[in-house]
């Protein structure tokens, strides 16, 4: 396949590069193609002339989209559109990375890819007027939604927790907030298998199973085998800039019909911590 990927410097970006080793790839950084440059856009996708665009690039900085709300909407959705104005001029395929926070939180079981999009922070209000977007003028697209990403080489929840853990004897973990935990090598695997299998529409890809952040970061801490303890707190005791949806795991039903299954989300966190990340 020749695919060009966006964002390809970043926690998820870095995994998909990998895993199209082989292929024909272009893997552009924010420095080689920024989303919002259409003109840049347009010229890296002419040259490259993709079967396949994977647009990992976003301003995924949760609570920091609540306060650069100008930034958030420039990268996440008119940066997504000008990707697709580009995929439709060269007939590519375009794969656009979605979450699981453009859903309110309120369901009780795990969300389908036709519920309603309801999101309760600014980051998911970005991403749900780009796959607004998106259906509407690239029909065929794929929009695969993840959640909780961690992986190698970057900030994430388990490499925060593991650095907390060397200096702190408790870590105090909301406990009221529920999805499911995804190892970007998994999910990259996964997306590569998407492309293969000639996707489209709305896909959720997550590792399966879910937990809490507090049961996360307890997995976490006893995997290490470190000595903090981890205290459960309530969401209204930590509060930040952005409000999370209570319950924001996904249903794999789209990712099964494509005959894919992701790992575990514990066998994705021992795979991590045996690697070595963060000790």
């Amino acid at each position: 396949m020749r695919v060009t990927v966006f964002g390809a410097s970043g926690l998820l970006g870095r995994e998909v590069a990998r895993a199209l080793d082989g292929e024909a790839l272009t893997a552009l950084s924010r420095e080689d193609a920024d989303i919002r440059d259409a003109a840049r856009v347009r010229e890296v996708v002419r040259e490259s002339r993709p079967e396949w665009i994977i647009l990992c690039a976003a301003y995924a900085d949760v609570d920091g989209c609540e306060s650069n709300r100008g930034l958030a909407l420039a990268v996440n959705c008119e940066g997504a559109v000008r990707v697709t104005e580009a995929a439709r001029e060269c007939g590519s395929r375009l794969m656009f990375l979605s979450s699981d926070y453009v859903f309110d939180g309120t369901k009780a079981s795990p969300y389908e890819i036709d519920d309603r999009r309801n999101p309760i922070n600014y980051y998911g209000e970005t991403k749900a007027r780009a796959e607004k977007r998106l259906l509407e003028m690239l029909p065929e697209v794929c929009i695969v939604r993840t959640s909780w990403l961690f992986g190698h080489g970057g900030k994430c929840f388990p490499a925060t927790m593991l650095k907390l853990a060397r200096t702190q004897r408790e870590l105090s973990v909301v406990n009221d907030q529920r999805g499911s935990p995804t190892f970007t090598p998994d999910l990259a695997a996964a997306l590569v298998e998407l492309c293969r299998r000639g996707a489209r529409g709305i896909v959720h890809a997550t590792n399966s199973g879910a937990c809490t952040w507090y049961e996360f970061a307890r997995e976490i801490i006893e995997m290490a085998r470190l000595d903090a303890a981890v205290k459960p707190v309530t969401s209204a005791q930590f509060p930040r800039p952005a409000r999370r949806p209570a319950n924001s795991v996904l249903s794999p039903a789209s990712l099964h019909a494509y005959g894919l299954q992701m790992p575990e989300w514990r066998d994705a966190l021992r795979r991590y911590i045996s690697e070595g990340e963060g000790l």
